[in-house]
């Protein structure tokens, strides 16, 4: 169920019934030459969509507002000011709970949004909420397993055979296989003389195309089997997020001693 389509009574309903709102999160960023700018949230709500009709909930609107300032230098990006970013993302999840939701599930297709994505389930405890923060990988790991014998190529990352292949499933008349050109790219490791470690502007030197993987081996038939996954996978996770009793119990627990302190 996509919350834009229903009318109010009957998202009245799907939120008491179901009790889990799903967020598809993604960014506007290049996809390398061949793929659409909102690559991420397009195939992730697809993916929402599917795995709710196997799994009853209601899905939110496409969330394109990730962190994305790696790609600041290309066309078509949109980067939101950092602290805005997280209070806007903050903001949309309070909305979300304040229409009957206490458990949302983040769908995240862009790999910028990780630590942005762990950041806020730890901020939820900053100060009493009414919901819980639920952030799946992406695949089971029997899924991800299944995957490696889909595909035939060993780099993946950005505007890969995996990603590209997705996007030929879910939205063929959006990709240019064309612009692809036979190219490929591999990590130029221009930052491996550190050590181990994270350092600013980490991707942009290993991947300043915004193009990390071989593109070319890409098929609807891949993605049809890849999204088969991701979507039996998600599915498994908005089950178990709806039969589970412990994390909200936990996070009146936590609350609850956060106020004792000094009250005595």
């Amino acid at each position: 169920m996509q919350w834009e389509e229903l009318t109010a009574p009957e998202f009245e309903k799907a939120a008491k019934e179901t009790g889990v709102c799903v967020m598809a999160a993604g960014c506007l960023e290049k996809h390398f030459d061949h793929l659409p700018l909102g690559t991420d949230f397009l195939n992730s709500h697809k993916i929402c969509c599917l795995a709710t009709e196997k799994e009853p909930a209601v899905v939110f609107p496409p969330y394109y507002f990730g962190q994305i300032h790696e790609a600041r230098c290309f066309p078509g990006t949109v980067a939101i000011d950092p602290v805005l970013t997280l209070q806007l993302l903050t903001n949309v999840c309070d909305e979300i709970a304040r229409n009957g939701f206490r458990k949302i599930v983040i769908y995240n297709a862009h790999g910028g949004n990780t630590h942005l994505l762990c950041y806020l389930c730890q901020t939820v405890l900053a100060k009493r909420k009414p919901y819980a923060v639920f952030i799946p990988d992406w695949m089971s790991a029997a899924a991800k397993k299944e995957r490696q014998e889909i595909l035939e190529t060993p780099i993946h990352g950005h505007a890969c055979e995996c990603e590209t292949s997705l996007s030929l499933a879910n939205h063929p008349h959006l990709v240019k296989m064309e612009a692809i050109g036979g190219r490929k790219a591999e990590p130029l490791g221009r930052l491996k003389h550190l050590p181990p470690g994270k350092v600013t502007g980490q991707w942009y030197a290993d991947y300043p195309d915004h193009y990390a993987g071989d593109a070319t081996p890409a098929s609807a038939e891949k993605g049809q089997k890849l999204r088969s996954l991701l979507v039996d996978s998600l599915a498994d996770y908005i089950r178990a997020v709806k039969n589970d009793e412990t994390a909200l119990e936990l996070m009146k627990e936590f609350y609850d001693r956060c106020d004792k302190i000094g009250a005595d």
